[in-house]
């Protein structure tokens, strides 16, 4: 497909591996170089390739640029794509599914751990000097029982860890068949089932209108006040107002959000009042290794395109199958 060089929209910041990788057939531009979303519509047309992280590529944008043949995207969730308005003008969404799969699966579990063990009260007691009248006592993992509210190559990731600390796995997830779990994972046929029996879930579902706030109240309320919700995957798959009011009943021993609505939180937002809960800024997937494979795969999808070959990855294959020919 490619006679000519493309020039290729970057993220503000992406890895170096991912670009250079692309530099013979294409050059490349970063976001960073636009000050106002108007400047970028109204260079939109000079783009045949985005790369995109969390920066929203709306239908505004994707019919702005004209040329535009892919959207590439830099990690799994693609709710940031207009992925309707891409097909409608032919062009093609690829993602770049289990690369960081590991690195969000240590998170979530580190997120775990940490309110488990109660790490935020515990360090703010030794920085304010009052360490040695700190004497919480916490409970151990082993034997707990941990949820998973979806099982894609990272929720298979943290069954594997889990299972390796000595924790029982159990899963939600109806799009999955209970013959492709792992052995030491149960699969668990109902929403509250799942907070039922665990004793901290962890959310690993993409943003859909079937998982928006689909844990709320009644979920929160099934688990024991001992219970334990972590966050990594997108923050509107819980109900905010639902989660704040567990915690100030009591009905949470604490929770993990790596993911927000709306950017970094300000400091009005209502998490921030409770030791109980851990909140990291969407770090999950920071780690070299996971940036370094997404970058570099996210500029192979741009590569397959130029080259006239339809992506693996690709969202919109079957609406678009003769994209290429």
């Amino acid at each position: 497909m490619g006679e000519h060089e493309w020039t290729v929209l970057l993220p503000a910041e992406i890895h170096p591996a991912g670009p250079e990788s692309i530099a013979d057939i294409a050059t490349t531009v970063s976001r960073g170089e636009y000050e106002t979303r108007a400047n970028l519509l109204a260079d939109a047309d000079r783009f045949d390739a985005v790369i995109t992280r969390t920066e929203p590529i709306d239908g505004e944008f994707i019919a702005a640029a004209s040329d535009l043949e892919i959207i590439s995207k830099h990690g799994v969730g693609y709710d940031n794509i207009d992925v309707d308005t891409a097909t409608e003008n032919g062009v093609l969404v690829t993602n770049t599914p289990g690369v960081n799969s590991r690195a969000v699966a240590e998170h979530a579990i580190t997120l775990l751990l940490a309110v488990r063990r109660r790490l935020r009260p515990a360090d703010g007691a030794v920085r304010s000097g009052t360490g040695e009248r700190y004497d919480a006592v916490t409970d151990q993992f082993r034997n707990d029982t941990v949820g998973l509210y979806g099982y894609g190559d990272i929720g298979s990731e943290v069954a594997s860890v889990v299972s390796g600390l000595g924790m029982d796995c159990l899963v939600y997830d109806p799009y999955v068949d209970e013959s492709d779990l792992a052995a030491q994972v149960t699969k668990i046929d109902s929403v509250a089932g799942l907070f039922d029996r665990a004793d901290a879930v962890s959310v690993h579902a993409p943003l859909t209108p079937e998982t928006r706030a689909a844990i709320s109240e009644a979920e929160l309320r099934r688990l024991a006040p001992s219970g334990i919700l972590i966050n990594t995957a997108r923050a509107e798959i819980v109900d905010l107002n639902a989660l704040v009011s567990s915690l100030e009943a009591g009905e949470l021993s604490g929770a993990g959000i790596d993911v927000f609505a709306e950017g970094p939180p300000s400091r009005e937002h209502p998490l921030f009042e409770y030791e109980n809960v851990v909140l990291t800024p969407h770090i999950g997937a920071q780690t070299t290794e996971s940036l370094t494979a997404m970058s570099r795969r996210s500029a192979n999808n741009v590569r397959s395109v130029y080259d006239g070959t339809m992506p693996e990855t690709t969202l919109n294959s079957e609406e678009l199958p003769s994209a290429l020919s």
